[in-house]
């Protein structure tokens, strides 16, 4: 924590060296996790491999080689680190060659000449020298040399804006690392529902068609005068809610289909073959350690983006007061001059001017001392923003870990449900098989295991879903090479 805290707080020049008391409180987190009951450090990398579905595995490869998001993140860290390339060239002397020729032609009876008829001082000038002034007066001079110019930077206003965009580039480097988990995890949580989908529409399939047998039976009965109407109208019913239950699984397993097609970079002839029928992640999955929320300040990125924010804004607050002071500048040349291209190279043709100006603010309109303020109004802002990042951090940690055990122990109750549902169904086919039991029976009780199997298959879903929530709001490096895509 004073690790993190000095890096927050140090300063160059006119920076501010403490920051705001916000930012204090913040840095407080507890010492560990309420909800965490697994002892160990937390490991992001390639998490979703628990899954052990090698689908899964490919489509995750798929995304990081080809999503838009991606590459939008990659272009705006590229953008940042060039305008902090640019912020950082005031640092430096500005020199630049030059090579120019000057032609000078002009009537002589214009400019000087016509000032010296006027005086009439040009027929006498001709009559005294015996000299004859031409029509026209010209001069060609040649001349190269260095241009350069430099502020010397007294107060590091120079510095803190070259520092600050530093800081807003590492910022824009942590917001990549953000949108990168949001891609992958939103790759995995799509996954996750197709496989749950395709799922619920082949029980609900066979839901429909069971249905369809007992509203047959049931019309029989009824035909027979075995029952009333109401027991035909009640399997009817449930045959119609059957059937519409299909064409709803349908249309949400297209749209989730086509959300994974954009994350793999749109349409492609191989996704068929990259999703096949049979999707099996596994329902196995390790416990998650979750480590100590003072990690979180350094696994999250967003957290990380927030920090370098801060830093960027206490730079912008010493840059910005640099400017109440005065300014001291150089500007000059040096290089050689004539009028003859044969001697342009002599070393008694070289020449030299330097001009040093000394520049005070005193009177603005008080825009310089605004200017300070709305740069520390701004800090303040940044170290605002930082310090809910951290709590919310801390707050989306501890709801995942009880999420996660909250789909545990639900998963665990539909597993269980569903595993009593399986028996109910195995025994009453082997009395229907051994004329104990009716068809009916036998339909009834199949159906009633699809539907503990659909629940189950849910909490399944459900489950993964918690999963994937801790390990976003845990943060960190989710692959080993995701500095790779900014090099």
């Amino acid at each position: 924590m004073p690790l993190v805290a000095s890096c927050l707080l140090s300063a160059c020049s006119l920076a501010p060296s403490s920051a705001p008391a916000i930012l204090e409180s913040a840095l407080s987190v507890p010492d560990r996790f309420a909800g965490s009951g697994v002892a160990g450090s937390y490991d992001p990398l390639e998490w979703w491999k628990t899954f052990a579905d090698p689908v899964l595995d490919h489509v995750v490869e798929e995304v990081l080689a080809s999503s838009f998001d991606l590459a939008e993140a990659v272009a705006r860290v590229e953008q940042a680190r060039m305008q902090a390339r640019i912020a950082r060239a005031p640092v430096f002397p500005l020199i630049q060659p030059s090579l120019s020729g000057n032609d000078f032609d002009t009537p002589t009876n214009a400019g000087i000449g016509a000032q010296l008829d006027e005086l009439g001082l040009g027929s006498a000038l001709e009559g005294v020298s015996g000299i004859t002034l031409p029509d026209r007066l010209g001069l060609t001079t040649y001349s190269s040399g260095l241009e350069f110019a430099y502020e010397v930077d007294f107060w590091g206003r120079n510095r803190n804006d070259a520092n600050a965009a530093g800081a807003i580039r590492l910022a824009s480097e942590s917001d990549y690392q953000s949108a990168r988990i949001g891609v992958l995890a939103e790759a995995v949580g799509t996954y996750l529902e197709v496989v749950n989908l395709r799922n619920q529409q082949r029980l609900a399939d066979e839901i429909a068609e069971i249905s369809e047998q007992l509203e047959s039976l049931a019309r029989s009965r009824y035909d027979r005068g075995l029952t009333d109407v109401r027991a035909l109208y009640a399997a009817r019913r449930n045959l119609r809610e059957a059937q519409a239950e299909v064409p709803q699984i349908e249309a949400l397993r297209a749209e989730a289909e086509g959300r994974l097609w954009v994350l793999l970079g749109g349409y492609r002839e191989d996704l068929a073959a990259m999703l096949p029928d049979s999707l099996t992640p596994s329902a196995d999955l390790p416990a998650i350690p979750a480590g100590i929320p003072a990690d979180l300040l350094v696994q999250r990125p967003d957290v990380s983006a927030a920090m370098q924010r801060v830093d960027a804004a206490r730079y912008s607050v010493g840059a910005r007061r640099s400017d109440l002071l005065p300014r001291l500048s150089l500007q000059g040349s040096i290089g050689l001059q004539s009028t003859d291209r044969n001697e342009w190279f002599r070393a008694d043709q070289w020449f030299r001017n330097l001009t040093v100006n000394l520049l005070g603010p005193i009177f603005q309109g008080a825009r310089l001392r605004s200017n300070v303020a709305l740069a520390q109004a701004q800090l303040n802002e940044a170290a605002a923003a930082f310090g809910r990042s951290v709590v919310a951090a801390v707050h989306e940690v501890e709801a995942a870990l009880t999420g996660l055990e909250a789909s545990r122990r639900r998963h665990s109750l539909r597993s269980s449900v569903a595993d009593e549902a399986r028996a109910e169904a195995q025994l009453v086919e082997r009395q229907y098989v051994s004329g104990v039991a009716s068809y009916e029976d036998f339909l009834t009780a199949r159906q009633g295991f699809l539907h503990a199997r659909s629940l189950l298959t849910a909490a399944e879903r459900d489950r993964g879903y918690a999963r994937l929530a801790l390990h976003r709001a845990l943060g960190g490096a989710w692959t080993a090479n995701e500095s790779e895509a900014l090099q």
